[in-house]
């Protein structure tokens, strides 16, 4: 009687612990396209399709090294639904002695699998997933022996656990622990950036595109620019080629923003990484191996490494430390419902405008589009944070919800109170405007903060930080914000504030709640 090894969609890697050590013929690796999880969101076409394809991909792998794969398509007869449907058709399909298989990465899956046991009436070993570098369990050790908890600290402890950048003596390479502040320029208009690079779509993408595009043609973005890496192989030459050709020009222009630009300098490996295709730790030690073989300066190289052992592991930790209800959180109290632009992208404000398009047709933004411009917007807004949280978790293909929900619920809207980040990423037009082109091609006058032609983001701005005072006002990295409002004339501030509600007073929810 066999072992069964569910393997889920983000679990794409032959190293993952459920697969290793295991005898092929002793084992019945099962891979589930299920309803459920293409529908508990709308998630973006590309998201599903790239997951599809890369499952059926990986499956066909596995049988190449000799394992006995039962592939559940989505509209296979019978099929169920749901992962927990799967496993008990499949235990009995088989009548399989026990389960084997890895801890999933969001809570709601993972009471799944902490249910199958009991259900099935057969031993289910559970096993943590080690291709992240710090366990939940030395996070929550971590966050527990703190009073306050700070990214940077920790990505500290994971420079010195790994030894990424770090010098013979124990020092941080360059004397420095994070070269941010060298990482902020813009970038001028049309700056020649490297080509993304384009993968032959074969026939099993193919068949996946045709069936997103039937299944869920109602769902948000578009499926004619799918680009993405769909193979190990795929995306081991998208991470090469981004080391030799993107990152040494990557650090300086991380954060700028212009039109018509996707990809830029980034490296877009979120998708490969979060999927299993590609090692994050190997991938931080392909980017070290650049700098020290003199290819790519060390700001650029730093900054790259702190996304991938810093942000990204760091936000996992905060998934699982706050545990239920983080969703939920909701500090500033905003309840406006997201506005219908969101979905559309038709919207004046030509940043916004431009984000959202590039988000529509690609199922990606890099990080200053998602953060200053999407959501510094929904948070001024003053947007339900949980709105914001589920819009997040369906545009973009790299979305997770235990990545997605820290940085938007944490990150960006504020909604935690600090808890993550110890201000709120808040920002008038002029931070837009020095970071992109965006506004010199907008219908409203960035310079402008009252009037017809007046920015929205500046008097949206000053209108956050005026009505949520009771709760922002003790930050005293806000002092200075704080200091500059009670020195403008009553006047003034009444200006703002009517500019601001007239403005709010235009915005519409979407027709309907499909999107959820």
């Amino acid at each position: 009687m066999p072992v069964l090894v569910p393997v889920l969609g983000d679990q794409l890697s032959h190293q993952l612990p459920s697969l290793v050590g295991v005898e092929p013929a002793d084992t019945i690796v099962l891979m589930m396209e299920v309803w459920d999880e293409t529908q508990y969101v709308k998630h973006h076409k590309q998201k599903i399709a790239l997951i599809f394809s890369a499952m059926r991909h990986f499956a066909e792998e596995l049988r190449r090294r000799g394992f006995a794969v039962d592939y559940v398509k989505l509209d296979d007869p019978g099929n169920s639904g749901s992962f927990t449907g799967e496993v008990e058709r499949a235990v009995k399909r088989h009548r399989a002695s026990a389960i084997r298989t890895v801890e999933a990465g969001e809570r709601r899956v993972l009471a799944m699998q902490r249910s199958w046991e009991g259900r099935f009436a057969v031993p289910v070993r559970l096993l943590p997933d080690t291709r992240f570098l710090c366990s939940i369990e030395e996070f929550l050790d971590w966050a527990g022996a703190r009073r306050e908890l700070t990214m940077e600290y920790f990505y500290r402890d994971m420079r010195r656990r790994t030894g990424l950048l770090m010098s013979a003596d124990g020092k941080p390479e360059g004397e420095r622990w994070n070269y941010d502040a060298d990482n902020r320029d813009a970038a001028p208009p049309g700056t020649d950036f490297p080509d993304r690079p384009r993968f032959q779509k074969d026939v099993i993408t193919r068949e996946v595109i045709e069936l997103v595009e039937d299944r869920f043609g109602s769902h948000f973005g578009t499926l004619e620019g799918f680009e993405w890496p769909v193979t190990a192989d795929e995306a081991e030459y998208a991470l090469s080629d981004f080391l030799s050709q993107r990152l040494p020009r990557f650090g300086a222009t991380q954060d700028a923003m212009l039109i018509g630009e996707v990809t830029m300098n980034h490296a877009l490996v979120s998708t490969s990484i979060n999927l299993g295709l590609l090692d994050p730790l190997e991938v931080c030690r392909r980017a070290e191996a650049e700098y020290r073989a003199g290819r790519a300066p060390l700001n650029a190289v730093e900054g790259f490494i702190r996304q991938v052992i810093g942000w990204r592991e760091y936000v996992r930790g905060i998934y699982w430390w706050e545990g239920e209800g983080y969703r939920e959180r909701n500090f500033l109290e905003a309840r406006r419902k997201l506005p219908g632009f969101y979905w559309s992208g038709e919207t004046d404000m030509k940043c916004l405008a431009e984000c959202i398009g590039i988000t529509r047709d690609n199922g990606f933004a890099h990080h200053i589009q998602r953060l200053m411009v999407l959501g510094n917007f929904a948070m001024l807004a003053g947007i339900d944070p949980a709105e914001v949280s589920d819009w997040y978790l369906v545009v973009y293909a790299d979305a997770y919800e235990w990545v997605e929900m820290p940085n938007v619920i944490g990150m960006s809207q504020h909604a935690d109170g600090g808890r993550m980040a110890s201000k709120p990423y808040a920002a008038s037009g002029a931070y837009i405007d020095r970071m992109s082109d965006y506004c010199a091609h907008c219908v409203y006058d960035v310079k402008k903060k009252v009037g017809p032609r007046a920015c929205p983001f500046n008097s949206l701005y000053w209108d956050f930080l005026d009505r949520n005072r009771e709760r922002l006002g003790p930050n005293r990295r806000l002092r200075n914000p704080y200091a500059t409002w009670d020195r403008m004339s009553e006047e003034k501030r009444a200006a703002y504030r009517d500019q601001a509600a007239r403005f709010l007073a235009t915005l519409e929810p979407p027709e309907s709640d499909w999107v959820y």
